[in-house]
């Protein structure tokens, strides 16, 4: 029995970068061997098992073969006598297929280390077509590796994929996954401009692929295109280290641009209802999480009157809160406001323009958290008593503490 470090972690060691996981392949084994040494088993498709002290995965080398469509369209096998260039054979990436045995001893079959060096994103072989996941594993890769290009042979097998439509088949929970892992790498644009090359975004997001080409006021938005401003504003978000729900609505917040009128652009009148109704049909399809998707509905509907704080009334600033649940809710509606930062911020030439709305709304709630609500309510007689009255004192506070009527 041979046993070899595979995968990310070898990667990562050779790139001198930090690595989460370590995991590792057994070579002329059999599950009974492995549970004779107290492993213990988690696979349900194939042989996998926890070691007993490290915790670490241990796979029993496999091949696999394609029996159907999408990303569970698969038989494997694992036996002895499958060798680690086998096993290796079947993964994603030439820089995902190396491995090191007990001794430290580099085993690379398809020249990753070659690739890391050149900065190059390739596929192992044939048979990354077979597994749609793998398009956008390769896309996360993108953002994670901001400076590594796709390889030629490697992109036209991607755009094959999508033309045979393997990628109309990934269920919505695992599109949902690797996007949500690529928004949180480090140049998450890149992800979205890889499947864009391949035409997959159009595939995957319609949504977002619609915005490209789409035009805005030079005025402000000097890159003009709302699909590159929108990756602008989802870069600003990485940029700031700022949570998922903020990324995720840093990428959906204008989709209604993409509805305008042709005959009113580069305006666009009455764009976050129609963003809201993109959001809402989005977080269906994909099943996005609630946090993600709350936040996003928000962004979508209230960033323009975000933007225009300076320019509102205390009334209707108080209204503003009061919509967006800040009261409730402080910390998602501080996200909210990273958000609008980054939608500020994620334009060209813009990006360190001072942006005063996020501290002026910041003292308003202040303002509107001094105001003793149980107090004028056991004034009052009616609850329409109670809520004119607790409104009133709310823009009161909000005009003495800014300075406006």
């Amino acid at each position: 029995m041979q046993i070899y470090v595979v995968g990310g972690a070898v990667r990562d060691e050779l790139l001198g970068r930090p690595s989460a996981d370590r995991d590792h392949v057994v070579v002329g084994a059999t599950p009974e061997d492995l549970l004779a040494r107290g492993f213990r088993p988690v696979g349900k498709d194939f042989p996998v098992f926890i070691h007993p002290q490290s915790g670490e995965e241990y796979a029993l080398a496999r091949t696999e073969r394609k029996s159907g469509r999408g990303y569970h369209g698969f038989t494997f096998h694992a036996a002895p006598d499958v060798t680690l260039t086998e096993d290796l054979a079947r993964r994603d990436l030439t820089i995902n297929a190396m491995a090191k045995d007990e001794a430290g001893q580099l085993i690379d079959p398809y020249d990753g280390r070659r690739d890391l060096t050149d900065r190059v994103l390739r596929h192992v072989g044939p048979a990354f077509a077979e597994d749609p996941v793998r398009l956008l594993r390769l896309a996360r890769f993108a953002a994670r590796f901001g400076d590594f290009t796709v390889a030629p042979e490697t992109l036209e097998l991607m755009r094959s994929m999508v033309a045979d439509g393997e990628v109309d088949h990934l269920v919505a929970e695992r599109v949902w996954q690797e996007l949500a892992k690529g928004l949180m790498e480090t140049e998450p644009a890149r992800m979205f401009e890889v499947l864009r090359e391949c035409g997959a975004l159009a595939r995957l997001l319609p949504e977002v692929e619609a915005l490209f080409g789409v035009p805005q006021r030079a005025d402000y938005h000097p890159e003009i295109d709302t699909g590159s401003h929108t990756m602008m504003v989802v870069a600003q978000s990485a940029r700031r280290g700022y949570a998922l729900p903020v990324r995720f609505a840093a990428l959906t917040h204008d989709l209604g641009k993409a509805l305008t009128p042709a005959d009113i652009l580069p305006r666009h009148i009455g764009h976050e209802e129609h963003s809201v109704h993109l959001v809402e049909q989005l977080a269906a399809r994909l099943r996005i999480p609630a946090d993600c998707r709350e936040l996003a509905l928000l962004m979508a509907r209230h960033h323009g009157n975000i933007h225009r704080a300076g320019e509102l009334r205390a009334a209707t600033i108080v209204g503003l809160l009061e919509k967006c649940d800040a009261l409730r809710r402080p910390q998602r509606f501080e996200q909210l406001l990273q958000a609008c930062l980054c939608d500020h911020t994620g334009r060209r030439g813009w990006e360190d323009r001072p942006y005063a709305s996020p501290e002026r709304l910041r003292t308003a709630l202040a303002a509107v958290n001094t105001v003793k609500a149980g107090e004028i309510a056991r004034a009052c007689n009616t609850p329409q008593q109670i809520t004119q009255h607790i409104h009133a004192a709310r823009v009161k506070a909000v005009s003495q503490a800014l300075g406006i009527g």
